[in-house]
């Protein structure tokens, strides 16, 4: 049976359904496999004549790697602009308009593993405590860092919060995350509370607009917040707080599972709370914590280089 024909921009387009039909993929995992394989098309096109999909070949996608490697990208970009190729080849077999598999010879380059910047307890403390509480939303803008600290919410899910999957009795909220996954994470006592005087004193002013009269946090327009929002606020009490670290919304989020792990918590409890498909992700968390364990050795440790001179230099006073 021979392939069935297809243009470039009617695969793309069906593709493109497929991520979000089939496959019920986040709207923004599907707009970033999309930016993906927009620059893979373009490409093939321009610069290997690829005149339809049906004829990607193996050297294609491997000119395509080496394209991405000559623009300096990071291996870790690399690799994920492959899995999008991949999953764009699967889903042109799944059509009929590809016969066989092309790339899967091909091997994606090694991931880097960089580890996230973590705050400490007492930075993320001063940010929060940094809040201007003065300003009328400065009760919603506390509450949303409160939580954000507390379960180790994505920003996504963050603004996506609905009301009524927020226990405050049983101090749980009902998550939503990646691939319309829900997963249940404990809030503490202090998020609780926050939540509780955000809800008092702002959303109770709020009208909701239609659509969004079950999500938690709102602007003054009734709205669901937008990550751009929230972003501006955290950056805007990293500020207040005299904290020159590179701070967004992810980093509360490292935050939280590192100082889970360094106090103790159960590797699989941390996924799960996560919302981590695989362990191995969750496990970047262990390395952190061994380089915090390391630093405190090197500080403290009688025999290390850095003790051995903060011990010299207090002789000296």
């Amino acid at each position: 049976m021979s392939p069935r024909a297809a243009d470039w921009n009617s695969a793309v387009k069906g593709y493109n359904e497929y991520l979000t039909l089939e496959r019920g993929l986040s709207r923004n995992s599907v707009m970033a496999y999309m930016r993906d394989i927009q620059q893979f098309k373009e490409f093939a096109k321009t610069e290997e004549g690829v005149k339809a999909p049906m004829d990607i070949q193996l050297q294609h996608v491997e000119r395509f790697l080496g394209h991405l490697y000559d623009k300096g990208l990071a291996r870790n970009s690399q690799a994920r602009m492959l899995s999008g190729v991949r999953s764009f080849c699967k889903y042109l077999r799944i059509e009929g308009i590809m016969e066989t598999d092309p790339i899967q010879l091909i091997e994606a380059p090694r991931p880097e593993r960089k580890l996230p910047d973590v705050l400490s307890v007492e930075d993320i403390e001063r940010i929060i405590n940094a809040v201007d509480m003065s300003r009328r939303e400065g009760v919603r803008n506390r509450a949303m860092l409160e939580v954000l600290y507390s379960c180790g919410l994505r920003v996504s899910e963050l603004i996506d919060l609905q009301l009524s999957r927020v226990d405050l009795i049983d101090g749980l909220v009902r998550v939503v995350g990646k691939g319309n996954k829900e997963r249940v994470v404990p809030i503490g006592q202090q998020a609780c509370d926050s939540i509780d005087d955000y809800l008092s004193h702002y959303r109770s002013g709020i009208i909701p607009q239609k659509g969004h009269e079950d999500v938690l946090f709102l602007g003054r327009q009734g709205r669901r917040m937008t990550r751009q929002m929230a972003f501006t606020m955290l950056k805007r009490s990293v500020v207040a707080a005299g904290i020159r670290k590179n701070v967004s919304p992810h980093t509360f989020r490292h935050s939280f599972a590192t100082h889970l792990i360094e106090s103790g918590a159960d590797l699989r409890a941390v996924q799960e709370m996560l919302g981590h498909a695989q362990i191995t992700t969750t496990e970047i968390y262990t390395h952190l914590d061994n380089r915090f364990l390391k630093e405190q050795v090197e500080q403290y440790h009688p025999r290390s280089e850095e003790a051995s001179k903060s011990m010299a230099d207090r002789s000296k006073d």
